[in-house]
């Protein structure tokens, strides 16, 4: 389906501007027209007439405040047009409530609640399939409720880690910024100094003064380099090749890659075990969970694992032959199933390995910033004798 940008007026005369999926404008033009609105023009979605019309990126503590309420009103006995009309307009981002504008309209003219909200292309899959799941068994607020308790506990986790990760990236920041200040602004000044002395200055002076003299002269090629290096690493990221290559070399890491490797069994395993809770079968839901998934590598075994439990196998041995999981966690869910606790088991994984990524982060974390402290001190203090020495030789003469 396209999309295009769509502006109509109602039965009261207010106009409004939004983006529409279709399969062409006059099928666009019709369904508008049914619905009662007045059609002023129907263009094709471009990067120049989007404009402020572009979809902005989901805020997940505004949409786990919207699921909060939503269920709310739902569990009041409230029809779900009734609960989408007063959380419109109690709604404060304007992003979530254009989304949610056209999820009403789109329920309206008779679609599904969660063919609505995959239509916008903004909401996680995981989110329109745990509603399609509470259509078909007709308990919403079930399957809304396990949602948001998954929502809530990802939200938790991901807050750890990036306290944990704060100080770290501080002092990366501020090593950084000294190094190129040093280098780029004090050594220069230190050139102009012993050129108006005329000193006989050291091997490791002059090759200071002269690293600090270029770098201040093309460090601005240097910059542009690294940006279109930089950029062109991230086109080759979004190729399916790419992704793997990187994604090999990030698991392929002593330390890093296994607590990468450790943070993706437990989403995968906490999405998992919510999809099941929700009634969804188990291939659907693994081919769900896997779109979560940020590790390419990860996503193409859990797809071929999948595709093996099509075939009859069960989950444990699928995944183990993909030989990507840890033997614990394959052995934890060859238990599950053998005893019927499938959703049970894999939430006791992924707390297992949530736990487990926490600590050795904060080990690794414990083991990297001493190591940035001793980096920080030895180019710094090899930028400073370089720059002093010639000083100190000179005082020695002049006695």
């Amino acid at each position: 389906m396209a999309q295009f940008l769509v502006k109509v007026a109602d039965e009261q005369g207010h106009l409004r501007q939004q983006l529409e999926h279709g399969y062409s404008e006059a099928e666009v033009h019709d369904r508008f027209t049914q619905q009662g609105y007045l059609v002023y023009w129907i263009k094709p979605r471009t990067f120049l007439n989007t404009g402020g019309s572009r979809r902005g990126k989901l805020r997940q503590s505004t949409f786990l405040i919207f699921n909060q309420q939503f269920l709310t009103l739902i569990k009041a006995g409230l029809p779900i047009l009734t609960s989408l009309d007063l959380l419109i307009k109690r709604q404060r981002d304007k992003s979530l409530l254009h989304q949610l504008e056209n999820v009403r309209e789109r329920v309206k003219s008779g679609e599904l609640l969660s063919d609505s909200f995959a239509a916008q292309q903004v909401f996680p899959k995981m989110y329109t399939t745990t509603l399609l799941a509470g259509e078909k068994s007709g308990n919403m607020e079930e399957v809304l409720s396990r949602y948001i308790t998954y929502q809530r506990m990802v939200q938790t986790f991901r807050k750890k880690l990036l306290v944990s990760m704060v100080y770290p990236a501080l002092l990366v920041s501020v090593v950084t910024v000294m190094l190129i200040f040093l280098i780029t602004y004090v050594v220069p000044k230190f050139a102009d100094l012993f050129n108006s002395l005329g000193a006989q200055l050291p091997a490791i002076t002059v090759f200071m003064l002269s690293f600090g003299l270029n770098a201040q002269k093309y460090g601005w090629i240097v910059a542009l380099v690294l940006g279109v290096g930089g950029f062109l690493l991230w086109r080759w990221k979004q190729s399916d090749r790419g992704a793997e290559r990187i994604d090999r070399f990030l698991l392929s890491l002593p330390l890093l890659g296994e607590i990468r490797l450790k943070y993706q069994v437990a989403n995968f395993s906490r999405i998992l075990a919510t999809l099941l809770q929700g009634g969804l079968p188990l291939v659907p839901a693994m081919e769900t969970a896997a779109e979560s998934l940020s590790s390419r590598q990860m996503l193409n075994g859990v797809n071929a694992a999948a595709e093996r439990v099509k075939e009859g196998q069960s989950l444990a041995h699928a995944l183990e032959t993909q030989k990507l999981f840890p033997d614990l966690a394959v052995e934890m869910l060859e238990v599950g199933e053998s005893t019927g606790a499938l959703p049970a088991m894999l939430s006791s994984v992924a707390e297992f390995y949530e736990e487990d990524v926490q600590t050795a982060l904060g080990a690794a974390m414990a083991l990297i910033e001493p190591m940035i402290l001793i980096v920080m001190a030895v180019f710094v203090g090899g930028i400073l004798i370089s720059l002093y020495m010639p000083i100190f030789t000179l005082g020695a003469n002049v006695h």
